[in-house]
């Protein structure tokens, strides 16, 4: 797995908040890079699933930007503790969007193990995703948004891949490779297009919150 940069000492994130609180994107920046550490930590508890890690490391760095974007401070728990719930929350959503096309689901039908190895079904996802209040703040945001959001800001490609890439407009999400394949680029060519249309949907997001 990559090498991540080290996390930021408990005064350098809270002077990074401060300044990520008053609108500066470069403190912001440096919250999301210095905690994909621990979106790798969480990530690798969902790794015998049918998703590649790269997948859920891009999946759980969406979770780990709604945390850095919804956090505050003054509610007395630490940016990790969070954000270990959000970057979680978003793979129990993507294990969960990969079996709603299916047919025949059994909610008792593993799809994965957890770190302890210990079988993981659909309905332990649901139970999770239920269990606390911030996940349930977090499943309550409005899927209308994200499309209106998408279609005012994104390009027909970047459409097309953000809509393979997490499963929107009723496609089942796909890896960089398999989208690459399907539409004849570079998986390289993928992931710039990805980040590029993510870029856009945060700024969109963004504006939306102040």
């Amino acid at each position: 797995m990559k090498t991540f940069p080290k996390p930021l000492t408990p005064g350098e994130e809270r002077i990074c908040l401060e300044r990520c609180k008053e609108g500066d994107l470069d403190a912001r920046n440096t919250l999301i890079e210095r905690n994909m550490r621990l979106v790798a930590h969480v990530a690798k508890k969902y790794q015998n699933t049918d998703y590649e890690m790269e997948d859920l490391l891009s999946v759980g760095t969406i979770g780990l930007i709604k945390a850095v974007n919804t956090f505050h401070m003054d509610r007395g728990s630490r940016l990790a503790t969070y954000a270990a719930k959000c970057i979680e929350n978003e793979i129990l959503m993507l294990l969960r969007a990969s079996r709603k096309f299916s047919r025949e689901v059994s909610l008792f039908e593993p799809i994965g193990v957890d770190k302890d190895g210990e079988s993981v079904s659909l309905v332990d996802v649901i139970e999770m995703e239920n269990r606390e209040v911030l996940e349930d703040l977090i499943l309550s945001q409005d899927i209308r948004e994200l499309y209106e959001i998408c279609e005012a800001c994104l390009k027909d490609q970047e459409k097309t891949v953000i809509g393979m890439r997490y499963g929107l407009y009723g496609k089942q999400p796909k890896t960089q490779r398999e989208i690459a394949e399907l539409l004849g680029i570079s998986r390289s060519y993928v992931s710039r297009i990805e980040k590029r249309a993510l870029g856009k949907l945060r700024v969109e997001f963004e504006k939306k919150e102040k």
